[in-house]
């Protein structure tokens, strides 16, 4: 009986070590794929590869972060399946890098966990599909309710907004505020 829960207790701990290595693998892979995807549709000049077949979403940008040296492959849409792989832009405004006002989402605890350390005047750019960068200097930052849409409306000027849950360190995911950067172009090359 003793060697019988021994034996089931190591398959228990095999199986969760398995599980949790089996989700990090599947991370990795998701960002090689979107990476690789990002290239194709960079060197094509449009969105046309998915990262893998059955992906209802595609890169359609670079987001780079110049003063925390991080960038990360921007995703069409913003739906909670393209947000577990990266930010994602909202369809409803202009594509990153173009004029208007470009909205993109990330999760807080994960890829916009950045956003923490954003400053206003920190530099951030944006890598187009055409090979375009456009930079834009952080303005600055609030925190808004979810409901509050006033943030995403095109004022008539080139910027990038940058939204993501707040508070940062909240144990309960989601929740009625949102941390907002933004950021405004201050050139293109």
């Amino acid at each position: 009986m003793r060697q019988a829960a021994v034996a089931l207790l190591i398959g228990i701990g095999g199986w969760q070590l398995g599980s949790g290595l089996w989700l990090y693998a599947k991370a990795w892979l998701a960002q090689v794929l979107i990476e690789d995807a990002w290239q194709r549709n960079r060197s094509a000049g449009q969105v046309y590869a998915k990262p893998w077949s059955w992906a209802d979403t595609a890169p359609v940008a670079r987001l780079m972060f110049l003063d925390q040296a991080q960038s990360f492959v921007v995703l069409s849409g913003e739906a909670g399946r393209v947000l577990a792989f990266g930010p994602g832009h909202r369809p409803d405004s202009p594509l990153p890098g173009k004029a208007g006002n470009s909205v993109i989402s990330g999760h807080r605890d994960t890829h916009f966990r950045v956003l923490q350390s954003v400053h206003a005047g920190d530099l951030i750019a944006i890598e187009a599909l055409d090979g375009r960068v456009r930079r834009y200097r952080v303005a600055g930052m609030q925190i808004v309710d979810h409901r509050d849409l006033r943030v995403l409306a095109d004022r008539g000027i080139d910027e990038l907004t940058l939204v993501t849950c707040w508070p940062f360190d909240a144990i309960v995911p989601g929740g009625p505020l949102r941390y907002v950067v933004k950021a405004t172009a201050v050139d293109t090359s």
